[in-house]
């Protein structure tokens, strides 16, 4: 990405962000939650917006452009009541630099003001149309069963995923591409379907998005793995993929720390490979004929590796 494109696409995401932000505002009364959507990345939106803008070459009216905003509120409410639910589960006591949800108010209330944020979510993609909220449903069931499966995978892993070595790298890939780029490619398709797009072209969204979240995904556990962190459904996978040892979700959490030490160098640079791998089939996906031409396309064929580098940039890598 040259420098010139990586200050469009910055001015692009900036402007966005501000945009969304202020249709938060205007669509949500509730303060509790508008205070758990206060403080996110806005990724899947932004992205959402960038294949809107795409597919109308920036010519929609201010109507379209702020019933296409309206529809990104819908996301970011899915994408935090996940977050809501994920603490929950995780027993994570901090979420983008406060307390988490359940910390403050409690389980039960927490379970709640999640269950009250997909129910408003999915209020607003109805208003938009049933394609968009079949949408909606079937990518909040998409992104369930993957907590599922994850759920399932920390409570019985070293019996029911460990049969084989290949069998339990196969969930993990399983797990991040239900889990989180479910929400990537409902975001990009979504942006699709405001701009009234129909047929082919929304595939190629929906698969540009979903190739896009594999890669944020592996970029988000390799930062959390070169922080120390030694979550479960990451680790032990990658440990059974380079090691001999046919159990490793048996051991304890320090032979899994000194195990990770030894292949430390050749877990990164699977990582550095396959995030590669999918940012640059995003980048193809961009390119297809059937994506309108226009300053626009440029944006989307920069915007893979823009969004990873950001993350990776924590860590002290670029791809």
């Amino acid at each position: 990405m040259t420098k010139v494109n990586n200050i469009k696409l910055n001015h692009f995401f900036n402007e966005t962000l501000r945009d969304v932000d202020r249709k938060i505002s205007d669509t949500i009364k509730d303060q509790q939650i508008r205070s758990l959507l206060d403080g996110g990345k806005r990724l899947r939106s932004l992205l959402a917006q960038l294949a809107f803008k795409t597919c109308t070459k920036g010519t929609e009216s201010q109507k379209q452009y702020h019933k296409s905003l309206e529809g990104t509120v819908s996301i970011e409410l899915a994408h935090s009541a996940s977050l809501v639910h994920d603490d929950i589960i995780d027993k994570d006591v901090m979420r983008r630099g406060k307390p988490s949800y359940y910390k403050k108010e409690g389980v039960g209330k927490a379970l709640l003001i999640g269950h009250k944020m997909l129910s408003e979510g999915f209020r607003i993609a109805l208003s938009h149309g049933k394609d968009i909220a079949k949408l909606y449903v079937d990518s909040w069931n998409e992104v369930v069963n993957g907590e599922i499966d994850e759920v399932d995978f920390n409570k019985n892993g070293n019996n029911t995923y460990m049969s084989a070595k290949g069998q339990i790298f196969e969930a993990y890939n399983k797990i991040i591409n239900m889990k989180t780029a479910a929400l990537f490619s409902s975001a990009c398709k979504a942006g699709a379907l405001e701009a009234d797009m129909a047929g082919d072209i929304l595939r190629v969204f929906a698969d540009y998005g979903r190739e896009i979240g594999l890669a944020y995904q592996l970029a988000d556990d390799l930062v959390d793995l070169a922080q120390g962190e030694m979550i479960d459904s990451v680790i032990i996978p990658l440990l059974n993929r380079f090691e001999n040892k046919q159990k490793v979700g048996v051991l304890n959490k320090r032979e899994i720390k000194r195990l990770f030490a030894k292949n430390e160098d050749k877990i990164k640079k699977y990582y550095v490979n396959e995030i590669k791998k999918h940012v640059k089939k995003a980048e193809e996906l961009s390119k297809s004929d059937i994506i309108p031409k226009s300053s626009y396309t440029e944006l989307l064929v920069d915007a893979p590796a823009y969004i990873i580098n950001r993350m990776l940039n924590e860590i002290k890598i670029t791809i």
